[in-house]
């Protein structure tokens, strides 16, 4: 557990000011989940993700998505080799730790679409023949909620998806004056050494599995999930998968804070971040003002949790 909170804490070098969207992105990487960050520019979102490949010592790629963006493009191509007289495959930047994928709405819904069996099976089908992904492997997707013209918003499939969706936001007074006497001389990243590896995140990983559930809290983030659905201002509630996102994530919480269960508080802590962009509203309530955040801070507030 001291690894995991040396990488939270490496990281925060970088980022400063928002240890809580360093743990929500920690916590991703060991559920084996995906996190989309979506904020105005500037905020930090590309070096949250070299930070974090930096600090576990993986690889990282970078794409930039466009409209002209294919799905070849993300997930590799054959290629002909005349020597061999043989097709080759030539895999693409989703063969990668960590995938930084950038402004991933203003790639078309085709291009969106080669992500899903990336995201959700972790290989990738080309040709007929099925490429197995590294076992450390995440989407690290960044969208901007301004300037949306031109862009293809993430369909509610792909939204479902991600594990976490975080808003990074802008530093307060005190830690923007931390940024500039950082970044004097030259940026943070440069100097940043790796404090785990691979091993260890995968120890982690199965770590995080052996933290207890009681059958009480199980049955409480199963009513959470299930009071979204049947919630009579949401079009759509919160999925299975994100019923076992959101026990996975109370479980990594756990880990970090050294417990040894899982308890409610936890499980209220992640169901922002889990759930929340799982939810979709229905226009009449979105007119009135209501949003996704505001129905299911009511849901948490209605719902008595276990003792």
């Amino acid at each position: 557990m001291k690894n995991i909170q040396s990488l939270i804490d490496n990281v925060e070098k970088v980022i400063v000011g928002k240890r809580p969207v360093i743990e929500f992105a920690v916590i991703s990487l060991l559920c084996r989940g995906h996190v989309l960050l979506e904020d105005v520019p500037g905020t930090g979102k590309t070096m949250l993700a070299r930070a974090l490949a930096r600090s576990v010592a993986v690889d990282m790629k970078r794409l930039q998505c466009t409209p002209d963006l294919l799905p070849s493009d993300i997930t590799g191509v054959p290629i002909y080799n005349q020597k061999t007289t043989d097709f080759e495959f030539r895999p693409g930047p989703v063969f990668t730790n960590i995938l930084l994928a950038d402004e991933i709405n203003r790639a078309t819904p085709r291009a969106q679409s080669a992500l899903l069996e990336c995201m959700a099976e972790f290989h990738v089908s080309v040709d007929g023949h099925t490429y197995p992904l590294p076992k450390i492997f995440m989407v690290l997707a960044t969208q901007n909620p301004i300037d949306m013209a031109g862009t293809h918003p993430l369909p509610e499939a792909q939204l479902d998806r991600f594990f976490v969706r975080l808003h990074v936001g802008y530093p307060s007074l005190d830690e923007e004056v931390r940024i500039l006497a950082a970044q004097a001389l030259r940026h943070p990243i440069d100097d940043l050494q790796p404090v785990i590896d691979e091993s260890a995140i995968l120890a982690a990983r199965d770590a995080v599995k052996a933290v207890h559930i009681h059958a009480d809290v199980a049955t409480y983030i199963a009513r959470i999930c299930a009071a979204t659905r049947q919630h009579p201002d949401l079009r759509l509630g919160a999925s299975p998968r994100g019923t076992l996102a959101l026990a996975s994530g109370a479980q990594c919480l756990a880990f970090l804070r050294d417990q040894a269960f899982v308890s409610p508080d936890l499980v209220k802590t992640m169901a922002g971040p889990v759930i929340e962009h799982r939810l979709i509203v229905r226009p009449q309530a979105a007119a009135m003002g209501r949003t996704a955040r505001d129905i299911l801070r009511e849901v948490l507030d209605q719902l008595p949790p276990p003792i």
